[in-house]
């Protein structure tokens, strides 16, 4: 398996870059323009087939992109002055995972249930239910522990909503997507390294496409 992550940093004079990381549609434009950077033509979902996972996040030096791949995306097809874009490969992360290391995770992702149809019915809930607080907490621990990691901390913040319309033309155009967001921080075991990185190349959860699901992982650093 080879993955591959790119850390872009949007030039703060670019319009476009202003444009994608703004307002609630930002996961919509953002997977627009992700897939720019991958091959034309082909066959079936591209986000599937490049194994594009992707989030936005702030920093203390402002906003970064992190885009997950399986093969190396080309920046220079990006519009020009977007930003600056490294890629480097996982290879090395992936073959240290072992049974028992300490890592610290990341991952924006889409909490969500689905209600039984007579509690549905019942209650007149949605067919998908967001979740928040010690909901979503308890429903990270059960998908990172499915993930092959035990959870040591969590620390989950909501994130504002992505929301707006699936595509700017056809039938996509008048379908409205919404996907709540929480950010779950904080420490974990690794259980199982091969179930693990597969969950790292398949993303975590549902809304992957907009900006939901990928997990990152960083070994802890013990002091000597």
């Amino acid at each position: 398996m080879n993955l591959w992550l790119t850390r872009i940093v949007p030039s703060p004079i670019s319009r476009e870059a202003h444009r994608d990381l703004g307002g609630s549609a930002q996961g919509i434009r953002l997977h627009q323009r992700m897939l720019q950077m991958f091959p034309d033509g082909m066959e079936g979902p591209a986000r599937a087939a490049f194994g594009v996972l992707f989030r936005a996040e702030e920093t203390p030096r402002g906003p970064q992109i992190l885009l997950q791949s399986h093969i190396v995306p080309d920046p220079s097809r990006l519009p020009d002055g977007y930003g600056n874009a490294e890629t480097r490969s996982l290879d090395s992360l992936l073959s240290n995972l072992k049974k028992g290391t300490i890592v610290k995770y990341r991952c924006v992702a889409n909490p969500v249930r689905k209600p039984r149809t007579t509690t549905q019915e019942m209650y007149k809930l949605p067919p998908v239910v967001a979740l928040s607080g010690n909901a979503a907490v308890e429903w990270w621990e059960r998908q990172s522990t499915a993930a092959g990691l035990e959870p040591l901390h969590v620390n989950a913040q909501p994130l504002a909503a992505v929301h707006g319309l699936r595509g700017s033309k056809g039938p996509a155009s008048k379908q409205q997507i919404q996907h709540s967001r929480t950010r779950f921080d904080g420490t974990a075991r690794v259980l199982d390294p091969d179930l693990l990185r597969e969950k790292l190349a398949a993303g975590i959860g549902r809304g992957k496409a907009y900006g939901c699901g990928l997990l990152t992982l960083a070994p802890m650093r013990h002091r000597s």
